[in-house]
């Protein structure tokens, strides 16, 4: 048998890519023939039924076989591609299950202020973007985290700045700077003078206006007091919407992710989803939740459900509903009063009465229902809408019902997960980036018994998923895997070690689970032949290396249906 090597080139991100693969010329065409081979080196499969491997073979978008290298040689034909990865770790492709594709495109077409180290820097990247601008202009950007900063802003309210200095520079052009958790927003003067926003204002239901001694607006805004500022964006051209989409696409596939759960979607967004799939520019899977009014679920409910489109490339059955804010801006809804703003104990967003009815129109149109809620109070009054909605509709059983977040629980509503049968979508690195102010905001009794509980929860019995809630944070699984597994953080202390996952617990919760949370068990989450051939390949094995070499791992490949849709060696530099 002789072996020749062959350049393939491919198009990926939009780049054509040349890759060496293999093809066996002198064999016998094999009864089975595979499109694409992996072989050489370790094939975790997450499945107790199927053996890990050395290599797997894939025809069209599925996957044939997992075995040694001898085995899967059998798959190898005169056309097969072949590519030997050399010892790395191929395991089921990704899944982030809570993340806001959108937001993940928009990220990267605005201010970038996730590692900003104080308001002063702020106020100078504002002043830099506003020389660049047209007069009137509207300066957008994300990410700012006021606990996160190197000192408090002089002067403040709450810890949050006064807007003078940034009405300073920028006097002209409208400022909205979001924060990282997207639960609140900061403007200057003139964003607030196009908005209509005085003293008098008044706060909606779910939002609060920061204010100072003098009850003049600082500038920020607390949760649905954010859509106060609409007037800011008046005239402001929005960014391209399928540009978004790519620029997304581009960002996931390339952190190894081969599945999305979009946390909270319009139908126009959902429709240009569609044509996108259908021309080839969306390469990721998407399950998409709905972002809509009651009363339009109420009028078209039934006629909005997708399953499986485009060769399963996106699932619409799903609702998604918000009940309060973030931990980091106040917002969290909680049971008892914040320790460090002991007026407050956040807020509830959304009407309950306006959830229950969501919850029933789920129910009645076999939809599932996922709520985010993040503090003790808002966990316990979303458990009890779930399980008021499984007494009075009881006739599916299999309903899957998703908290997304479920951060902080109070002891006596952990062990209702499980009984609920209700799914927690947690987010690993929300703990380890939370965790330094989390005893300020909960004190030590309440954030041991119920913050970031993942053991607690899956001892209960449920169903645990992960995710990054993207832009909230990186959407890279990697340095979510690391938090999840070590809970550590910056300074190397470990927020309450007894919470960690195990590494193949925060496998499955990246794969299998998230498959599971979708209702997409039977085609994904594991490397099963039968199921879609949707693999990530990736430079260590994160299951046995030292664990502070787990951030060190680098994607290689991402396969979506038997396809390579993402190659390090086409990255400019590698």
């Amino acid at each position: 048998m002789t072996a020749f090597l062959r350049w393939n080139g491919s198009l990926i991100g939009g780049r054509f890519v040349w890759a060496v693969t293999i093809t066996l010329g002198c064999s016998p065409q094999p009864e089975v023939a595979a499109d694409l081979v992996l072989r050489g080196g370790k094939v975790v499969t997450v499945d107790h039924g199927v053996p890990d491997g050395e290599a797997i073979a894939m025809k069209g978008d599925t996957i044939i076989a997992v075995g040694s290298d001898r085995q899967i040689g059998a798959y190898i034909g005169r056309e097969t591609d072949v590519i030997d990865i050399d010892g790395m770790l191929a395991i089921p492709g990704f899944i982030e299950s809570h993340a806001h594709f959108s937001g993940i495109g928009r990220a990267q077409m605005q201010l970038d202020l996730t590692e900003v180290a104080n308001w002063d820097e702020v106020v100078a990247m504002v002043d830099a973007a506003v020389k660049d601008a047209a007069t009137g202009e509207l300066i957008r950007g994300r990410g700012w985290h006021q606990e996160k900063w190197d000192r408090i802003p002089q002067p403040n309210v709450d810890g949050l700045p006064t807007h003078n200095s940034l009405s300073a520079v920028s006097p002209d052009n409208p400022v909205v700077l979001t924060h990282a958790s997207g639960h609140a927003s900061f403007a200057n003067a003139k964003a607030m003078e196009l908005s209509g926003i005085t003293r008098e204002t008044p706060a909606p239901p779910g939002g609060e206006i920061v204010r100072d001694a003098n009850g003049d607006p600082v500038g920020a805004f607390r949760e649905t007091a954010q859509g106060l500022l609409s007037g800011a964006y008046d005239g402001a051209e929005p960014p391209d919407q399928r540009w978004v989409l790519e620029l997304a696409n581009e960002e996931v596939i390339s952190k190894g992710i081969t599945t999305l759960h979009d946390a909270g979607t319009d139908v126009g967004t959902i429709n240009l989803m569609k044509e996108m799939i259908d021309d080839g520019s969306l390469r990721v899977r998407l399950y998409v939740m709905l972002s809509t009014s009651n009363e339009r679920l109420a009028a078209e409910l039934p006629k909005l459900q997708l399953i499986g489109y485009g060769d399963n490339h996106l699932t619409v059955r799903s609702i998604k509903r918000i009940i309060d804010g973030a931990l980091g801006s106040h917002g969290a809804w909680l049971l008892e009063p914040y320790d460090d703003l002991q007026t407050s104990t956040g807020l509830n967003t959304s009407g309950i009465e306006s959830i229950e009815e969501t919850a029933r129109l789920a129910a009645v149109h076999d939809f599932q229902l996922c709520v985010h809620a993040i503090g003790d109070r808002a966990n316990r009054e979303v458990l009890s809408i779930f399980e008021s909605a499984y007494r009075v509709h009881p006739e599916n059983g299999d309903r899957r019902w998703r908290i997304e977040h479920a951060q902080h629980l109070h002891p006596d509503d952990i062990l209702r997960f499980g009984q609920l049968g209700v799914i927690a979508a947690i987010q690993g690195i929300h703990c380890t980036s939370d965790a330094p102010y989390v005893l300020e905001r909960l004190g030590e009794r309440r954030a041991e018994d119920g913050a970031y509980v993942w053991q607690k929860l899956m001892q209960s019995g449920a169903v645990v998923t992960n995710g990054t809630d993207a832009p909230v944070e990186d959407v890279d699984p990697i340095a979510n895997y690391y938090a999840t597994v070590s809970r550590r953080l910056k300074d190397g202390r470990v927020f309450y070690p007894d919470q960690r996952m195990s590494r193949q617990e925060a496998l499955r919760s990246y794969t299998i689970n998230g498959a599971y949370a979708a209702f997409e068990e039977g085609v994904k989450g594991t490397l099963t032949p039968g199921k879609l051939a949707d693999v990530t390949v990736l430079s260590r094995d994160i299951l046995t290396i030292p664990e502070d070499d787990i951030p060190g791992t680098e994607v290689v490949y991402t396969i979506v249906g038997g396809r390579v849709v993402y190659s390090r060696a086409s990255e400019p530099g590698t």
